[in-house]
């Protein structure tokens, strides 16, 4: 079974195509990254798969099953969707805000069950967040934050994850902790989707890369698309020298812009 698929798929706002005819599938145990300059359309297409934002073309299925026949409490209960940036105007707590993934198994009238606190515990551990629970959510650090909102999406226990620059705030040991996260998930069977502008985040963890410019695919296939056929220089304006780890691991380094 095909956990998320996209068929040609296209959206914006305001009547203007950000995402223009993008195809890609998600299987479980496997992480699909997505790179792009800025403007490419990275964001927008995670919210085409999430079904924040309807296609003006194209499809989105969920399980087999078209996006647009799910009801949104249930789309809610398979998808995990972190958001890039999260702004509250009112007061909560970090455990209130990771209790909130728990919502669409609740329903509008059953209180939470003890799975459900066990499932929010679970949770606030995997992101090392279980001191900072009784806290305000604002008055956390920008990397706290986007690992609570991590661990709001992991508390649903959801079958896709897709994560909008989930390491973007971390400092280096939450960016390891985070890859063995995703790795523990995808162990699991759990299918992730990964808008990165770490090209070597995207090289160890995705089993596949879509690389969008102007928001079209301009290249995707497995980790090595990303090392090939001048994506660097037409794509990002770079130039790139490209080391090796000693267990063979590709690692890229930016060297000089291309004018």
């Amino acid at each position: 079974m095909t956990l998320l698929a996209a068929v040609g798929v296209a959206g914006g706002y305001g009547g203007r195509a950000i995402v223009d005819g993008v195809s890609l599938r998600v299987e479980p145990g496997r992480c699909v990254a997505i790179l792009g300059p800025n403007g490419a359309g990275k964001s927008t297409l995670l919210r085409l798969l999430a079904g924040i934002l309807p296609p003006t073309a194209g499809g989105v299925t969920l399980l087999d099953r078209p996006l647009r026949t799910w009801r949104r409490r249930d789309v809610a209960k398979a998808v995990g969707f972190v958001p890039q940036l999260l702004a509250l105007t009112f007061p909560i707590t970090v455990r209130e805000l990771v209790e909130q993934g728990r919502a669409p198994h609740l329903g509008p009238w059953r209180p939470p069950s003890a799975e459900d606190h066990a499932a929010v515990a679970r949770a606030l551990a995997r992101v090392d967040l279980v001191a900072q629970a009784p806290r305000p959510f604002q008055t956390l650090s920008g990397g706290e934050r986007q690992r609570a909102l991590l661990a709001r999406a992991l508390a649903c226990e959801p079958s896709v994850l897709l994560l909008d620059e989930p390491a973007a705030a971390l400092d280096v040991g939450h960016q390891l902790e985070l890859v063995g996260i995703v790795r523990q998930l995808l162990a699991d069977g759990v299918g992730a989707v990964l808008v990165v502008h770490d090209w070597n985040l995207a090289l160890r963890l995705a089993d596949e890369i879509v690389v969008l410019h102007a928001g079209r695919v301009h290249a995707a296939g497995p980790p090595t698309v990303l090392l090939a056929g001048g994506v660097f220089s037409e794509v990002f304006g770079v130039a790139v020298d490209v080391l090796r780890c000693p267990d063979g691991t590709p690692v890229v380094v930016p060297v000089s812009r291309i004018r």
